[in-house]
This record gives structure tokens, sequence and C-alpha cells, in this order.
């Protein structure tokens, strides 16, 4: 859509500290670089493939791929809509932009050869999970997407203070499924920490020190959970930024959505020296409706396309936040 509706993360958290981490070597099947997903299936990642057609298991060695596709929950496990590109004899790659992701907090996928045979990963790495039908696990499992990642310039850091002779502590909760061994946490001076890059929403989560489980001792923010008794929470935003053009000659203008109850007074815009009208505020992840008020009058964004009625047949223009 047209929109001059500007987006930029939010940092929750103070970024100080530099953490040595490579995610291509700590996730198989894919990394995240930048804005993309870059899925990549190496052959000699996989020793057994399981044939669609007739569900014998065999030898990866003895078969010749011709082709490799992605496919997972993300396009409704299609065998031919996300072909790869071969960038070397045994090296298949597809780059996605991340924005594709963002509707969900993790994604199962696996690999495609020759529009028949699955690729089977073992369960070794961190990423790697049974394939559930029903609820129930199946004899095989599949490869994981999680939009949360580690990153040096994340927007959330999570750390635990003490607990120096711990041998391993990770960070698990919403934004990976509950995993209990992706996000191991580095151990700093007086405790451990780890950077995650996560989209904006809310997310609940627990720290794992050598098998058990707590909550976030400096976080009071807590949700009762299922088990009698509670996760920790945060909350990610996104700052953004309204304009409005072509109301130069206008005296006062507003900004009005659910995201502030229509208040018709607190957020008033300023006008940039090219005569734009702009107000940037931090916006927890989803829908947002707002309007723009001019001198008294109510008017939807001209420069945004995407309007939505309300509740109560009014017209509003709408702000995604992802």
């Amino acid at each position: 859509m047209k929109s001059f509706i500007k987006h930029t993360i939010l940092f929750v958290f103070l970024v100080t500290n530099t953490l040595v981490f490579s995610q291509k070597e700590n996730l198989k099947g894919y990394y995240i670089e930048g804005g993309e997903v870059v899925f990549i299936f190496k052959e000699s990642d996989y020793k057994k493939v399981t044939s669609d057609t007739s569900g014998h298991q065999e030898s990866l060695f003895d078969i010749t791929v011709e082709t490799v596709a992605v496919s997972g929950n993300f396009n409704n496990w299609s065998k031919d809509a996300w072909p790869m590109k071969k960038i070397d004899e045994h090296t298949y790659q597809l780059r996605k932009h991340l924005d594709d992701f963002m509707g969900e907090f993790s994604w199962d996928f696996k690999f495609i050869i020759n529009n028949d045979y699955w690729a089977e990963p073992t369960h070794k790495d961190p990423n790697i999970g049974w394939a559930v039908k029903d609820n129930s696990n199946l004899h095989v499992y599949n490869l994981k997407l999680y939009t949360a990642f580690p990153d040096e310039n994340g927007n959330v850091r999570f750390r635990l203070r003490g607990y120096e002779n711990a041998e391993k502590v990770i960070v698990t909760g919403t934004f990976n499924r509950w995993n209990e061994d992706l996000f191991r946490m580095y151990k700093i001076e007086n405790g451990w920490e780890i950077i995650l890059k996560l989209a904006p929403n809310d997310y609940q989560y627990k720290f794992i020190v050598d098998g058990n489980w707590m909550e976030d001792p400096t976080n009071p923010d807590k949700v009762f959970n299922e088990f009698g008794g509670y996760n920790s929470h945060i909350d990610v935003k996104k700052m953004t930024t309204f304009q409005l053009k072509g109301y130069n000659d206008a005296n006062k203008v507003i900004l009005a959505g659910s995201f502030n109850d229509w208040d018709e007074k607190e957020l008033r815009m300023q006008k940039t020296s090219e005569g734009i009208w702009e107000y940037s505020l931090p916006l927890s992840g989803g829908k947002h409706h707002y309007k723009f008020i001019v001198d008294g009058k109510w008017i939807v964004d001209p420069n945004n396309t995407v309007k939505e009625y309300d509740g109560y047949g009014h017209i509003n223009s709408v702000c995604m936040v992802r």
C-alpha cells in the first residue's frame, strides 16, 4: 500500500554487549541474514530420505538429486511452490523475506527432493522436532524455523544475574514454542545473557537453569499459566511514525486511534520544515485503527488505502505493526 506510516524497531533494552554467535552454524536448514530467511540444503547434512509415494526410506547416496524445494506449513506443504537454486554441486539455496513469516512464532518445514523424496533430519539439532498430526507425534522429524533469533543487534536482551556455577542456562518462551535447547545463554560477569531479535508482540518466557525452570526475578510483569505457576511477560513494541501531507495551512492536527482510546487531545502532531505533520509512538504488534483530527475535523489518512469499518459504522484507517 502507499502510506506515509514509517516503522523503526523500538529497542526494549539498551544493547551494550557484543555476542559471538553464528546462526548459520547453530540452526539446520536455514539462517536469517538481514531481512531475509535463507534456506540452505546441503546433501551432506542428510543420510536418509522418505518417498512420498511409497513411504519407504532410502539412502540419499543412492538418489541423484535433480531438484530441491522448500515445503512447510507456510506454503501448505507444497512440493514445488518454493523451488531452490543450485549454488554448487551439492548445495541449494532459497531466499525469502522475513516479513513473509511474521504471522507465527515458528514454522515446520522440510526439503523435498525430485518432487518425491522428503529429506529426513536427525533429532540432534536444536531446531528439529517431531512431526505432529492431530496432536500425536509421527515417526519422522521436521525442521523448525523460528522468527525469533539471536542477534548482537537485536531488540530484546534477556539477562539472568547470579548462577555463576550453572553449566547451562536457556531462555525459552512463546517465541520458540518453549523449546528447551534452542536459545542457550552466554556467560557474562555476574550472570548470563542473550540478545534476541523479536517481532513486535506479547511474549511469555522463562529461564531454565540446569534443567530447573524459573521466572525472571527482575521482571515483575507475570501471567498465570496452566500449571498453577507464573510465566514472565514482555510486550515488544515498534516505534511507528504517522505522517499527514497536504495540510500546510492547518493550525492543529491530532492523531487519535485505538491505541490511545481515541483521545482527542493527547497526541498533538508536529509540522516539519517540509510541511508534513508527524507523530511517533511505540505500538504493540497487530492491527491498529486511527484517524487525524485537522482543526477539529476528523479525517481518514488520505495516503493510506487500507481502511476498515469499526463496530459503530465508522470508517478508519488501518496500521499493521509486525
